[in-house]
């Protein structure tokens, strides 16, 4: 045992003996500058520069901190989200980056990431530092522009100063000067101005990052010389023109966003030079003209976004060789012609989204090849489809959406085997009566059945759709009481509403007076049930649905007094009550309610004086109430 011990005590301190012969103390500069920096920390209640004591060496007892053997700091790494016994911790820190850091000579590792709450500028004095490789300053509150100084990095790889509020330009000088950049994120910020063209310049860029900021101009032709960028986001700017022909060189690149901008033109057909490109988002611009064949040529492709722009013409049939293709996003465009069958051919293709076109004719029977397809939607296209097509019923589909696509007569009865979540077949000339089988369906969550001919009352069955949230059955002629939908089942969480929408049917009430108190109703946000024959009174209970947001009963037969305890649902932001039978006054609960922006009582019998209230409403929100006065209406003389 004693030789044990001593063993052990040896090696200790020859370990430390060597250690000593290794590795100086720490540069009295590089010290200081630590110091300084900590110094201008307001808040560190997570402690990450507690062992930054002046008494003790930055190089061996300073966390965060780590040093080459001749004493120089070389890693300064105190970022807000660190690793502590197998889980993240989430740490800030407050104050601002002192110019002494530009004093840390040998400095090649900066990260002050994630601390939320770091402010003010970025330092010239950080340009500085020649060794630099990588700096990460993202997920603050920094300001100001990006320092002209950095042009001096020249061993930058990795920059990251996302998530701030730097403004200004991107320097050109910048852009020319980092030829060792691999990877720039700069989104989440406030730049503007355009890209520079000396973007071409650095040609070891692996990762371009600019999203969200206020970046116009075009696309530099330039940005074909990044041969090895695989990873490109310019998405959520005001970046205008064409794409660059050049864009079809990046043969690297794996991902491309450029939605939400104001990109014009066609899709330049040079688009096949992308041969690695698994994900390609376009939408939200103002693309217009055919879609290039080449686009068939896409080896690797996963996903095409292409919706919200105005691309026209027919859809390629050279999809159909995109195999490994699992999305296609190609929503409000303008393309006209039948569904290629070719599509059939995308054996794992999982969401085929064509709504909000100008497609006509029937779905290729082709597609119950699509054995992965899990969504699929095509509404709002004038496809004249008369009935469901029956090969749908092969399909293992999640969501269903054919609304305004020409349907006619009843559902069609293979939906109740089905395992539909998300249904929609609104805005059609659906009739008859809602079936009893669709208590069947129980893996509904959405059901939007508006705008059709339904006449009936609700089947008793409809109980069974435990996971219902979402429900819209509005504008047809659906009749009888509302309790079979209020106190249907549910699994608690899944299956309590989160919206119902019954406007423009035949309901008859009265409105169930424990409604605030039905477990499925405990979450509701909105609900309207306008233009109904509903009678009797507003339920007090209604008060008791705290996250009610939206509240419609206009135009039905409601009577009796506007309840003061929908002041107690503190969430409401609208509430419209007008053309109805409701007397007495309105409760000053409910007229201040602090969320509340808009509100209709009109042509109603109520009275008295409207009580002083700090939402904006406007005259018409009181009118034809003979008793009623005060602001915005005429003043109460007699009061």
């Amino acid at each position: 045992m004693k030789i044990s011990i001593y063993n052990k005590t040896l090696v200790l301190f020859l370990s430390q003996l060597f250690s000593l012969l290794v590795s100086k103390a720490c540069h009295l500069v590089d010290k200081q500058a630590l110091l300084h920096f900590k110094l201008n920390i307001v808040s560190d209640p997570s402690k990450l520069l507690h062992s930054w004591s002046i008494s003790s060496d930055c190089c061996s007892a300073w966390e965060g901190v780590a040093c080459e053997s001749s004493g120089r700091v070389v890693n300064v790494s105190r970022p807000g989200l660190v690793s502590g016994n197998d889980f993240l911790v989430d740490t800030y820190m407050s104050g601002t980056l002192s110019p002494y850091l530009g004093n840390l000579s040998f400095l090649q590792l900066l990260d002050l990431s994630n601390l939320k709450d770091l402010k003010g500028p970025i330092p010239q004095e950080i340009g500085k530092l020649s060794h630099l490789t990588h700096l990460f300053l993202d997920s603050n509150m920094l300001i100001g522009s990006i320092p002209t100084a950095f042009r001096y990095l020249f061993r930058l790889e990795k920059l990251y100063l996302g998530n701030n509020y730097i403004s200004g330009v991107v320097p050109s000088s910048v852009f020319g000067s980092l030829s060792s950049l691999s990877e720039l994120g700069l989104s989440g910020n406030q730049l503007s101005g355009q890209i520079p063209t000396s973007i071409g310049k650095l040609v070891l860029l692996t990762k371009l990052d600019l999203l969200a900021n206020n970046i116009s101009g075009s696309i530099p032709i330039s940005i074909g010389k990044l041969k090895s960028l695989t990873y490109l986001d310019l998405s959520e700017n005001w970046i205008s023109g064409r794409l660059p022909q050049s864009i079809g060189a990046l043969s690297q690149l794996v991902l491309l966003y450029l939605n939400h901008n104001q990109l014009t033109g066609s899709i330049p057909s040079s688009i096949s030079g992308l041969n690695s490109l698994r994900f390609c988002q376009l939408s939200q611009n103002k693309l217009a003209g055919a879609l290039p064949a080449s686009l068939g040529q896409l080896p690797k492709i996963e996903r095409l976004i292409f919706e919200n722009n105005e691309l026209s013409g027919k859809l390629p049939a050279a999809i159909g060789h995109l195999a490994t293709l699992t999305d296609i996003f190609f929503s409000n465009n303008r393309f006209t012609g039948k569904i290629p069958s070719s599509f059939s051919n995308l054996h794992n293709l999982q969401t085929l989204d064509l709504s909000r076109n100008r497609l006509i004719g029937q779905i290729p029977p082709q597609l119950a090849k699509l054995r992965s397809l899990d969504t699929l939607d095509l509404s709002f296209n004038p496809l004249g489809l008369v009935s469901v097509p029956s090969f749908f019923a092969r399909l293992k589909l999640f969501r269903l959406l054919l609304a305004k696509t020409g349907i006619e007569g009843h559902l069609p009865n293979w939906l109740s085997s089905s395992s539909i979540s998300i249904l929609d077949l609104s805005s059609n000339a659906l009739t008859g009566k809602l079936p009893h089988w669709i208590g069947n369906m129980t893996s509904l969550s959405f059901l939007n059945l508006s705008n059709n001919g339904f006449h009936s009352s609700i089947p008793a069955e409809f109980r069974n759709l435990a996971l219902l949230m979402d429900l819209d059955l509005h504008s047809n002629k659906f009749s009888g009481h509302l309790s079979s939908i209020f106190s249907k089942q549910s699994q608690n969480p899944l299956g309590q509403f989160n919206s119902i929408d019954l406007s423009n049917n035949m309901f008859t009430g009265p409105i169930d007076e424990d409604i605030g108190e039905i477990p499925t109703m405990a979450s509701i946000k909105s609900l309207v049930l306008s233009n109904n024959p509903l009678r009797g009174s507003i339920p007090k209970s209604l008060g008791k649905l705290s996250d009610l947001q939206v509240l419609k009963l206009a135009r039905n037969r409601l009577s009796g007094r506007i309840q003061s305890e929908l002041g107690d649902a503190r969430k409401l932001t609208t509430l419209f009550l007008s053309s109805n039978n409701l007397s007495g006054n309105i409760p000053k609960e409910v007229l201040n309610l602090k969320d509340l922006k808009e509100f209709d009582v009109s042509r109603n019998h109520l009275s008295g004086k409207i009580p002083p209230h700090k939402a904006i409403i406007p005259v018409s929100g009181f009118i034809d109430n003979p008793g009623l006065c005060g602001a915005p209406l005429p003043p109460c003389n007699h009061f």
